[in-house]
């Protein structure tokens, strides 16, 4: 029998090379103001809350004078002029920024200008786009959330799935959220919405639409961030979903996973999941996580523990649905290193990657549809099949489409539309609703000259 010779292939010649990385928590002793912090208080939920960094005064009692006045002028002056969302970093994720930067001031300050988990959680004025900060369509809610709500709080925009926002705050505050009309505390530009009703009239009317909507079988449960519930009002509200026969489907969102790991760590809501998990097996129910993260720095080791401890006690999946977001993950290799840290490192499944949406000032993070369709493209074949992302652009009025499934586009101006085969919420007696083509926008900065001239003239008019 002839041996077949196995061609020798160089991992060079491929346009990404795979290098398994061991995870790794970076040491917070590393900035002046952690110097002394334990591993056990590092640890801790409750120290990790008391210690969250929310202004320019706290931020300088951790980082003293490793960065350069410049950065926190560059920081005061977003913050004042800019920024759609107020400060909050827990510790843990502040430590993920600029982990190899040394003690040369300069240096550090350079590392954090470039960093990519700062870019989008401790965005400064330099970061914006001069010119267009945000596109002449960008809104508040720009996917028109609470327009769909059946309740304070419930949005029903998919036939057979609802959003239910529990709570308005998160312990991480996304300079790029998408719900800035509502979440966290008004900041010098905006004034936040406040949702009116106590936790338990509105957990009570989100029950009681449900049980009269048998149509609804999925459910995510959301905020803000659920990790900003009390665990025995979650718990509580969780139970009370399972006891409604046609919900199939629930996923609790919480960047806490991966920006404060060491809350789904505690004792008291390990063994709560681990109830929830529980019932939902027996009654057939599938219960998941949905995290958010946007950059391989963020998967450390306490976030493959918190991941792992959720599926040892029954959960059934924990998901990842990040942004695309330019410097921070718009390059195939930022990607797919993301991508085998969570699905290879930490069991956690890449499920989508979602366009950032069009809120205001949120340009310079603003990805083209045609940029995303490449990034698609480029990342195909490297991870398994059922865990490769998918990239999606979250089409106001229409909901999450893969970015390939436009029906036309105007690369000049930037302007794709969109159909569907649904109607929202506030769309069963629109005759046009599944024959009407809906727009989105690319980020001006992104178009040919001539587009750019075309937004600048319809601007002025």
């Amino acid at each position: 029998m002839t041996a077949i010779q196995e061609p020798a292939v160089d991992a060079g010649d491929q346009p990404y090379t795979y290098r398994r990385a061991e995870l790794t928590e970076p040491d917070w002793r590393r900035f002046p103001g952690w110097r002394d912090v334990t591993e056990a208080e590092w640890r801790d939920a409750q120290w990790q809350r008391v210690h969250c960094v929310r202004n320019l005064r706290q931020l300088r009692g951790v980082l003293g004078e490793l960065v350069a006045d410049r950065f926190y002028d560059d920081l005061a002056a977003d913050q004042r002029e800019l920024a759609t969302m107020s400060m909050l970093l827990p510790p843990q994720m502040l430590n993920t920024m600029a982990p190899h930067a040394g003690t040369d001031p300069e240096k550090v300050t350079d590392a954090f200008y470039a960093d990519p988990v700062r870019r989008y959680m401790l965005p400064v004025r330099s970061d914006r786009d001069a010119v267009w900060p945000s596109h002449p369509h960008s809104e508040r809610d720009s996917l028109h959330e609470a327009e769909m709500w059946v309740v304070e709080g419930l949005t029903h925009r998919y036939p057979t799935k609802v959003l239910a926002e529990l709570i308005s705050t998160c312990p991480q505050y996304c300079g790029h959220c998408t719900r800035m009309d509502l979440v966290g505390n008004s900041t010098e530009l905006i004034d936040k919405h406040k949702l009116t009703l106590k936790p338990v009239d509105r957990q009570d009317a989100m029950i009681d639409y449900l049980r009269r909507t048998p149509g609804v079988r999925d459910v995510v449960v959301s905020g803000g961030d659920v990790a900003n519930v009390p665990w025995h009002q979650l718990e509580a509200f969780l139970m009370r979903l399972l006891d409604i026969e046609t919900v199939r489907d629930i996923r609790l969102a919480t960047k806490a996973l991966a920006g404060l790991p060491q809350h789904w760590l505690q004792p008291k809501v390990v063994e709560g999941l681990a109830r929830v998990a529980g019932t939902a097996q027996r009654r057939g129910v599938n219960l998941a996580i949905h995290t958010h993260v946007n950059h391989a720095q963020s998967v450390t080791p306490l976030v493959a523990e918190a991941a792992r401890t959720a599926l040892e006690v029954g959960v059934r999946d924990v998901r990842n649905q990040g942004v695309l977001l330019r410097g921070v993950n718009d390059t195939p290799a930022q990607l797919l290193d993301l991508c085998f840290a969570l699905q290879g490192e930490a069991n956690i499944l890449p499920y989508y990657f979602y366009l950032c949406d069009m809120i205001p000032n949120a340009e310079h993070w603003r990805l083209a549809v045609w940029e995303a369709q490449e990034l698609q493209h480029a990342i195909m074949g490297y991870l398994p099949g059922y865990a490769t992302p998918r990239i999606v652009c979250d089409v106001p009025y229409v909901g999450k489409r893969w970015v390939h499934q436009l029906a036309e586009y105007d690369r000049e101006r930037g302007i794709s539309y969109w159909t569907k085969n649904y109607r929202t919420g506030i769309e069963h007696h629109d005759p046009e609703a599944l024959r009407r083509r809906y727009p989105y926008y690319d980020p001006i900065a992104t178009l040919p000259e001539s587009g750019r001239a075309w937004w600048a003239d319809n601007a002025r008019r």
